[in-house]
Order: structure tokens, then C-alpha cells, then sequence
């Protein structure tokens, strides 16, 4: 689950982590109330308007702006809030912008220049550990830095064992160039963000820029987090974090209906039980040609009921041109299943306008393949995976 830039500072700060100060605004009337507020505890004379929205590389579509006075706060929060804001992170139609964070401004001038660090915090699955990659280069996408300049970017793996051990932190710190009290708060900084991302269940924490300030200060000024789903049963408050605004509309409908659905780019719709075999299914659509326009697992029951349910969810993605429906009735009767799809295609009425092939193997089979085929339906029927593959092909050309 992912969630906005405040709510992620909002988690930092309270595993003892400095963040860059700020308030949500949903509103230009609210912006100014709130700057007014933070220049009341921060001192703060300029203020950053920044777009909160799940996707990164919001200043380069305009989405991250400074402003220098009040009067400045409301006009930039007017123009920002209720924007279709465009980054390289989101879609060709981008994301309307339905709340703003006030924060202060942290580049002030002081004793030493500023400086801007990469770090994140993330599963290596290739190895089982958590680690934290970290690079000089901030403020820059760190795909470019690891395509230009891979040297400049570090990794520290962590032994789940023992967890995070001080003499990393301080290599963390040295290998940054830090020196002094900068030095002594990136070791504090690291120790806390890794304590946020454990504690969190957090699939990955991603800072840019971590800041040092001119005063040699450490602070996070951005903050990209993403919640594991499997764990939010054991943090309800994370869980109230949850914006569905900034979520594909058809995923949580059909979340809401007990679906394991994954919106995609292609055209051929996927209606499988098990996560496995869709997983097949969608590598079937590839060797045909195509590519899949979802991931959906209907689970171990595929009633009349349920295939009409996927069927509708599918069909709202209007670039999907055939459905593959690929069921294995272990737990479930093939004939059942089928049954189901017939029913379903005739309580549809002419809602399906597009091709339907039917794939199912393991009992019953053979009597399912029959329903199918003598069902009147234009519903065509498989046995085998490339007999799936070639009527999808034929479908489709």
C-alpha cells in the first residue's frame, strides 16, 4: 500500500527520525492558515507547496513549488491543488492533486554548504535481507545514477539476526563524506530509519533528498513509503492511511469483492483460480503474441455468481479484446465452473461483446468441455495450453 509524503514523515517522526516540518492543506485557505502556523514554531520566512500524490517526480511536472510569501502560498495552492499533475511515475492522463503539504524551508544559509543524499530501505530478495542502498547523488533518479555513475551507489545488507549493527551506520556516515555532527546524525538518521522500516512492515522506504543542512543537520525532506498489504492487520492506524482516490478504480472494486485483481496494459483478459497458474497464463498470452490486461485469481470458487462478477471487472478496462478464462478444478468440479460461465454469459446479456475462450482441465473435464460446446453460447472451448494459446490468436487476428 502506498502512501503520500506526509503520512510517510508522519511515521519517521515518530521513530525519532528529523523530517522536514509541514502541514496538509486541502485547500488555498488552509495553505495560508498553515504556513502562518509553521512560521509560528519553525521560524520558517518561505514555505515549499508540495502535490500529494502516489507518485514521485512530482517537481518535474510542476507539482513542488516554493513560495516566498503568504500571498504566494495561496496562489501556488490554487494552482496546484485540483490539478491533473503529470510525472514520470504516472500515466499520460496524470493525477489530480487533492491535497497540498506546507513545509518549511530547509535550505537556509549557515556555516557550511548543504548537501543532498539518496537512501532507501528495501527487501534484496535475491538474497533474503533487508538492505539499504545509499548514494551521494540525491536529489537525481537514482536510475540514472546507477546507469551513468554505478560506483557512486552503496549497499549495506543487514543479517536479520541481528538487525542493523552500529559499525554499518557509521560506514553509512563515512562513505557519505561526513564529518563532525553531520557525521554523528546520519549514524542517529540510518539507525532510525531502519527502526520506522521494521517496525512499520514496510516494503520499502525511499528518501530523496536526505539533506544535510547548513547548520549539520540530517533530515529526510521527502519521504516514498510503501506498506506491506500482508501486515496491515497488525497496524490499523497505518491501515487508515489508505487513500483509494490514488488507486486504479476497477483494483478496489474488486479488493471489495474478495478479487485478486492487477490492472495491465494488454488486451486479453485473465479469469484463473490460483496465483500460480495465472501466473502461466499470462506467460501463455506472451508466447501467443499478446499481452495480458490483467492478473485476476477468482480463488477456489468460481460459481455462476463470481465468473459474472470477474467478467464485469474485466470488461471495464476498455482495452481488452478477449478473455482467457483457464480454471484447473481440483477443489472445485470443472462442470461446475462451466456452468458457471454459461449462466454468466446469459445473465450478461449483450454486455460481453468480446471473444470468450475457456480453458479447463481436472475433474470432470470432459463433461465441462460438453456444457460448453452445447451450451449455444459463442463460447470457445480448450483442453490443452496451446489449444488455449491458438484460439486466443485466432481471436484475436
Amino acid at each position: 500500500m502506498d502512501i503520500h509524503e506526509y503520512q510517510g514523515k508522519e511515521i519517521l517522526a515518530s521513530y525519532g527520525v528529523k523530517v522536514q516540518r509541514g502541514y496538509v492543506a486541502n485547500n488555498p485557505q488552509e495553505a495560508v492558515a498553515v504556513a502562518k502556523q509553521l512560521t509560528a514554531e519553525t521560524g520558517t520566512g518561505w514555505h515549499v507547496i508540495k502535490a500529494q500524490v502516489h507518485a514521485g517526480g512530482r517537481g518535474k511536472g510542476g507539482g513542488v513549488k516554493l513560495a516566498k510569501n503568504l500571498q504566494q502560498v495561496e496562489e501556488l495552492a490554487e494552482q496546484i491543488i485540483g490539478m491533473q499533475l503529470i510525472t514520470p511515475q504516472t500515466s499520460a492522463e496524470g493525477k489530480k492533486v487533492h491535497k497540498v503539504l506546507v513545509a518549511e524551508d530547509v535550505y537556509y544559509p549557515g556555516e557550511s554548504e548543504t548537501s543532498e543524499f539518496y537512501m532507501s530501505v528495501l527487501l534484496n530478495r535475491g538474497k533474503g535481507r533487508n538492505m539499504i542502498m545509499y548514494s551521494t547523488e540525491g536529489g537525481m533518479d537514482i536510475e540514472e545514477v546507477a546507469e551513468h555513475t554505478p560506483h557512486l551507489i552503496f549497499t549495506e545488507e543487514i543479517d536479520p539476526s541481528v538487525g542493523l549493527q552500529g559499525f554499518q551506520a557509521r560506514r553509512i556516515a563515512f562513505n557519505l563524506g561526513l564529518s563532525g555532527n553531520a557525521f554523528k546524525e546520519m549514524v542517529q538518521f540510518v539507525d532510525a530509519l531502519y527502526k520506522a522500516y521494521i517496525g512499520s512492515d514496510a516494503s520499502m522506504f525511499e528518501i530523496n533528498p536526505v539533506l544535510k543542512t547548513s547548520d549539520n543537520k540530517i533530515i529526510a525532506v521527502d519521504a516514498k513509503v510503501n506498506l506491506d498489504d500482508n501486515a496491515l492487520y497488525r497496524h490499523p492506524t497505518l491501515a487508515e492511511m489508505r487513500d483509494i482516490r490514488e488507486e486504479n478504480a476497477i483494483e478496489v472494486e474488486a479488493k471489495a469483492a474478495g478479487l485478486n485483481y492487477v490492472d495491465l496494459d494488454g488486451t486479453v483478459g485473465c479469469m484463473v483460480n490460483g496465483a500460480g497458474l495465472a501466473m502461466a497464463t499470462m506467460d501463455l498470452i506472451k508466447y501467443a503474441g499478446y499481452e495480458p490486461a490483467n492478473f485476476l485469481d477468482v480463488g477456489g470458487t468460481a460459481d455462476a455468481k463470481r465468473v459474472e462478477l470477474a467478467f464485469r471487472i474485466i470488461l471495464k478496462d476498455p482495452n481488452v479484446k478477449a478473455i482467457l478464462i483457464n480454471i484447473f478444478g481440483g477443489i472445485v468440479r470443472c462442470d461446475r465452473v462451466a456452468q458457471g460461465v454459461v449462466d454468466a454469459y446469459k445473465n450478461m446479456g449483450d454486455a460481453i461483446k468480446v471473444p470468450i475462450i475457456v480453458r479447463l482441465q481436472g475433474t470432470n473435464a470432459e463433461i465441462a468441455k460438453e456444457l460448453i460446446d452445447n451450451s449455444g453460447m459463442p463460447i470457445l472451448s480448450a483442453v490443452q495450453f496451446q489449444e488455449a494459446a491458438d484460439q486466443v490468436k485466432a481471436a484475436l487476428s
